[in-house]
């Protein structure tokens, strides 16, 4: 776990050494809401709802007005469970103070999986209220039947 949270940490700085443009850091959290497929007896499946936080820093190295690459590390708490979120994000400003963002997420979790590295894919949408701080909602997607998939609310500032 050591040495994902440090590669997830040198990737960061080693693409901020090489940017040639803004770059800006921050940080974010929230709300995250996680669904887990429940099979009941004979009545098939039902979604079950875990509520949980999320907290981390981003940083966005921007190519130009209007895309950048904006990686992050978040760490997120749903009730006993705590894993690391690494979403890998392609930034791109849709209308005036508007943002989508896509990509892969790297996810380490702590205690809930044998195998405890997994890739899920996120979309992402963010509304800046003022230039240094945003309002974001996140969806989720696990690709395995046992990783779940998640929304997220929350805030994001820039320091």
């Amino acid at each position: 776990m050591k040495s994902f949270v440090l590669f997830l940490i040198g990737l960061v700085f080693s693409f901020s050494s090489k940017a040639q443009t803004a770059t800006d850091f921050g940080v974010k959290g929230g709300l995250n809401l996680t669904f887990f497929k429940v099979t009941e007896a004979n009545f098939g499946p039902r979604v079950q709802t875990e509520t949980g936080y999320y907290g981390g820093i981003f940083v966005d190295f921007h190519v130009n007005d209007s895309f950048s690459f904006q990686p992050e590390i978040l760490y997120i708490g749903l009730g006993e469970f705590k894993f690391l979120n690494a979403p890998l994000y392609a930034k791109y400003e849709m209308a005036h103070n508007l943002d989508i963002l896509l990509g892969p997420s790297l996810n380490y979790f702590f205690d809930f999986f044998t195998n405890k590295f997994k890739i899920r894919g996120d979309v992402s949408s963010a509304y800046h209220i003022t230039e240094a701080l945003d309002v974001h909602i996140k969806y989720t997607l696990g690709f395995q039947e046992i990783s779940p998939n998640g929304l997220f609310f929350g805030i994001g500032y820039r320091l």
